[in-house]
């Protein structure tokens, strides 16, 4: 696949370029089978200001982990060694690295933790390199708020499983985009807290987006949970969004 296919365009509909999320010398490690993809993604890196490794296998990218530290890894889920991996082939690693994982949508469900590596994050195909760049600047910013990764945040029948990536209201299984999981996980972490379309955009993006694409997201996401009542998720008019029980207050 080449990079043509591999990225969106950087603009958006405007036509203007957002400012792009800038690194500080940070050493990442970039997996990546294809060579238009690994030269897209090493060159837009280098220029943002990172430091940057290749290597184009995922047994030789868990190697280099051990030997080396890293501070970041942006792994292609789509290399031919992937189906490899298991949890008795997985090397101790000294150090963890959190991953940005670049994915297509269909294969969302093969993100399962035997890598072995440290928190996660993912962009799907075809991705925007603004917004590579922005999930790159918040995985080194730390892990983020609420519970451990690995264990179910839960509200009620809602269920959200950061091992997996998959979330589920009573039995059903919720059919998610990236950014509808995100916006999820930062409203289950914040239940009963209004959160503003600022706080919103920056966390599931990266950036603050227009209030138009945050209300078609949260529409979308709306749709999806609340097919099954009670409803969860709440707009706080002239504030922003809640979830929880309407009855419980925000």
């Amino acid at each position: 696949m080449s990079h043509r296919q591999a990225a969106a365009p950087l603009d958006g509909a405007g036509g203007e370029k957002p400012a792009l999320a800038r690194g500080a010398g940070q050493h990442l490690l970039i997996v990546a089978g294809e060579p238009d993809l690994a030269e897209l993604l090493s060159t837009t890196l280098e220029l943002a200001g990172y430091r940057i490794s290749l290597t184009d296998t995922g047994a030789e990218a868990l190697a280099r982990v051990a030997r080396h530290r890293f501070d970041l890894v942006v792994f292609d889920t789509t290399l031919p060694d992937m189906a490899n991996f298991s949890r008795e082939r997985r090397p101790a690693l000294p150090h963890r690295p959190p991953v940005l994982l670049l994915t297509e949508y269909d294969h969302l469900h093969r993100l399962v933790p035997e890598l072995g590596l440290g928190e996660r994050d993912y962009v799907t195909k075809p991705f925007r390199v603004a917004e590579v760049l922005a999930r790159i600047q918040v995985l080194l910013r730390g892990p983020r708020p609420g519970p451990p990764r690995g264990n179910p945040l839960e509200y009620g029948d809602l269920v959200l499983d950061d091992t997996v990536c998959r979330a589920r209201r009573g039995t059903r299984a919720l059919d998610l985009t990236p950014a509808e999981y995100r916006l999820l996980r930062h409203l289950l972490v914040n239940a009963h807290r209004v959160l503003s379309k600022e706080q919103i955009g920056r966390y599931v993006w990266g950036e603050h987006r227009g209030d138009n694409a945050i209300e078609q997201l949260v529409s979308r996401l709306r749709r999806k949970v609340d097919r099954d009542d009670p409803a969860l998720i709440h707009t706080r008019r002239g504030f922003g969004y809640w979830l929880g029980r309407a009855d419980s207050g925000s």
